[in-house]
């Protein structure tokens, strides 16, 4: 059955625009077809199609809520984009299916993409989402500059994955569970020492994967997968 995103209330689940043209348009769905909706914050519902339009489909809840249970830890990915936008979004299409509750976008001294377009970020996580059968949409945040998210965004335990020799802890040996937990991950160019030190001067601990160098986008999925496991 087709799942769709929509805003639920008073018994009744209306589509968004782009998900109302989805369903009329390329899934040419009629009313009195079932389908099966999401609200975003956790919710599945069965409903049936009342009003059918490529601008607008309301739906008349059936059965639900069935609420998704949450996972045992906040996990909130701050990257910077990579220089060729398809590689972040295949991150981003990745990550979302494994599990992630929040997306920050960075930008660093040694950043190459300084851009990067919110809504085209937002129909890759909201198919996501839907791909992997999940109820809740991650929070994504538009570009904002390293320095910002240093001093404004705090979890239970920030984190910074760098390059440079010092010490570090490895990622297998951080506690993720029943916590919420912000790393950070530099350009292609890692971060430069002066962003490393300023993150250590924050409250940041220095990261470690392991001996390979890792890509950026490779870094975040490896990031995603140890929260998973080790949580």
């Amino acid at each position: 059955m087709n799942i769709f995103i929509a805003v639920v209330d008073a018994g009744k689940g209306t589509l968004t625009s782009e998900e109302s043209w989805h369903c009329t348009k390329v899934l040419r769905k009629k009313a009195g077809d079932p389908i099966q909706l999401i609200d975003g914050i956790g919710n599945f519902y069965e409903a049936i199609l009342e009003l059918v339009t490529d601008k607008k489909c309301i739906a008349k809840i059936t059965s639900g809520p069935l609420l998704q249970p949450k996972r045992n830890y906040y996990l909130h990915l701050a990257i910077a984009p990579t220089k060729q936008i398809d590689r972040i979004e295949w991150m981003i299409e990745k990550a979302v299916e494994m599990g992630i509750d929040e997306i920050s976008f960075i930008i660093c001294q040694n950043s190459e993409r300084t851009t990067l377009k919110q809504d085209r970020t937002l129909k890759i996580v909201e198919s996501a989402v839907k791909q992997s059968l999940q109820a809740y949409l991650p929070k994504i945040n538009e570009l904002m500059p390293f320095k910002e998210i240093i001093n404004s965004v705090k979890a239970d335990q920030n984190l910074i994955a760098h390059c440079f020799d010092s010490e570090k802890e490895n990622i297998k040996q951080i506690e993720f569970k029943n916590k919420s937990s912000l790393i950070l991950i530099g350009p292609e160019g890692d971060f430069t020492k002066e962003e490393v030190s300023l993150a250590l001067k924050n409250k940041f601990k220095a990261v470690s994967f392991g001996t390979n160098r890792l890509r950026t986008e490779t870094a975040g999925l490896y990031v995603c997968q140890a929260a998973s496991l080790l949580s």
